[in-house]
């Protein structure tokens, strides 16, 4: 940029407005001009002969499958997504487009919503010449088969053409159950995660009827579920319990849904009805301020106009594909998130906004999770482990020493383990399999090396805390206020089985969420409101 600068007349410190257009397009979009590079900032060093990329080619040329998961978020921040001016979202060239069954291009179908898309598949037989009929008689039954799959598991609302990223974890296993449907296969053992997650209860029969077929193809199919009409419509169930983490591990009720509503448990008590959950006879009133949204038209909204009341609870609610997530994740957190952060993203299609001035800050709470290595951990997301690093900092014996609150970071060096560099577990790469993570030989999975262990608190080191759960941590940490809110907030939305630094990787979708919830409490108990699109 230096030599460049020379070249164009600007340097570093050259207002951008005052940067003429032809050097600020060669800044962003690089030149062919070999320059001299000095070696050092001074000029007075060799020159080495050199052609300058261009910062928005570098960013362009770094989105590759060989860049790191960091790299990536990076380039990310100056990326989006906008339709491809030449096609209209259609991928396809025009000349491809030019051929037609009964008046409709393959992009105008892949576009159709696929309970649409069934109906004229359906109808297409009167529409076709008999020398039409017999050439795609056998291609037409197959897709027919293949669109009745996808509707049989509740997906009649997404079209073939949406892009994977933006599924649902529900959407996408049951994507995958209806390939196996289609696929016929026998003897095989199927375990399921949970597939009614997103799902609305208009659409659970179908989805039951789904898992139905496959068992009654020859199959034997296992499926994790909390949802009730799922559970009472297996053939045999296996209720785990009693609690959740290091309170649960034990078969606490098992046999026929006729034979379990007999059996005590918690799951059996609420399945019988003899312990239900009741709505609240009184809501809170609310500030009597609202954020108000206009006419939002993204996807299939139409022309949606909201009031939200601020100072309450709300939720977004109706059958899976209504819209729900377009008007919440898509169109109102966007605006607050350019309003309050100067986000890229840009919101879908509205009309206008108003309320924005009674809320300060917007926190999204998705279903991503909290971290991809084992570095990560509750203690670490919610920022309690800052508090808790200062805090042993603080101790005389580590005073003496003059240790500071980063030789308690396994994330720098001096006080970690050098071995496997704070992580705890060492990284073997499998080449054509996912990597697998051991236990550090020489820490032994503490994270710490043995100078930094032998500060203790109250008889604890600081990979002693890192192993307590949070209820234990409620109780140790109770004469630090500052401490023990955050850690009180983690308990108080049902994790209290979950470990301090318990790694991110092993936690489910729902405990990362509730990891976000309570960060969201955390903060929120010095702001306004929380915007939650779950």
């Amino acid at each position: 940029m230096i030599a460049l600068g020379r070249k164009y007349q600007f340097n570093l410190s050259t207002p951008i407005e005052e940067i003429p257009e032809e050097s600020l397009n060669i800044i962003l979009y690089g030149s062919d001009d070999v320059l001299n590079v000095a070696s050092d900032h001074s000029g007075s060093a060799y020159h080495q002969p050199s052609t300058y990329e261009g910062i928005v080619n570098f960013i362009v040329n770094q989105d590759n499958e060989q860049a790191s998961p960091s790299m990536k978020r990076w380039i990310q921040g100056f990326m989006q997504h906008v339709t491809c001016p030449e096609c209209k979202g259609d991928r396809l060239k025009k000349e491809a487009l030019y051929f037609k069954i009964n008046n409709k291009n393959i992009a105008e179908l892949a576009n159709t919503d696929i309970h649409l898309l069934g109906e004229w598949f359906a109808k297409l037989d009167d529409k076709l010449s008999v020398r039409q009929k017999k050439i795609g008689q056998e291609v037409i039954k197959e897709i027919r088969k293949r669109i009745k799959f996808l509707l049989d598991v509740g997906l009649d609302y997404l079209t073939l053409n949406r892009s994977s990223k933006t599924l649902s974890g529900g959407e996408t296993q049951r994507i995958r159950l209806a390939t196996q449907i289609g696929s016929q296969l026998v003897g095989v053992l199927y375990i399921l995660d949970e597939p009614s997650i997103g799902l609305h209860q208009r659409d659970n029969v179908r989805l039951i009827k789904s898992l139905q077929e496959l068992r009654d193809a020859g199959n034997t199919v296992i499926v994790v579920e909390h949802d009730k009409e799922t559970i009472l419509a297996a053939d045999y169930i296996i209720d785990l319990g009693p609690g959740a983490g290091v309170h649960g591990g034990n078969i606490v009720a098992q046999g026929t849904p006729e034979e379990i509503l007999k059996q005590p448990g918690l799951t059996t008590d609420y399945l019988s009805e003899r312990k239900s959950i009741f709505a609240p006879t009184k809501y809170r009133e609310g500030n009597g301020k609202f954020i108000e949204l206009k006419d939002a038209t993204g996807h299939n909204l139409k022309n949606v106009s909201i009031k939200i009341p601020l100072g309450k609870l709300i939720c977004v609610t109706g059958v899976s594909g209504s819209g729900k997530s377009s008007l919440i994740n898509e169109t109102l957190y966007p605006i607050l998130n350019q309003h309050f952060y100067n986000s890229v993203q840009k919101p879908l299609p509205y009309k206008s906004i108003k309320g924005l001035q009674h809320v300060d800050k917007v926190i999204e709470i998705d279903q991503s999770p909290i971290g991809r290595t084992p570095r990560s951990n509750p203690a670490t997301y919610t920022g309690v482990f800052t508090d808790i690093r200062n805090l042993f900092a603080q101790l005389p014996e580590a005073a003496i020493r003059g240790y500071q609150p980063g030789r308690f970071s396994f994330n720098v060096k001096g006080g970690r383990c050098e071995t496997c560099q704070g992580g705890g577990m060492r990284v073997i790469e499998m080449n054509f399999l996912p990597d697998v993570y051991v236990e550090c030989e020489t820490c032994r999975g503490k994270r710490y090396n043995r100078e930094t262990l032998e500060i203790r608190y109250r008889g604890k080191s600081i990979s002693d805390i890192l192993d307590m759960s949070i209820e234990e941590a409620v109780n140790f940490f109770t004469n630090m206020p500052h401490i023990l809110q955050k850690i009180k907030t983690l308990a108080e939305v049902g994790l209290g089985y979950v470990t301090l630094g318990q790694q991110s990787t092993t936690l489910s979708g729902g405990e990362a969420q509730r990891v976000k919830v309570s960060f969201g409490i955390i903060e929120a108990r010095y702001r306004k409101y929380i915007l939650y699109p779950g």
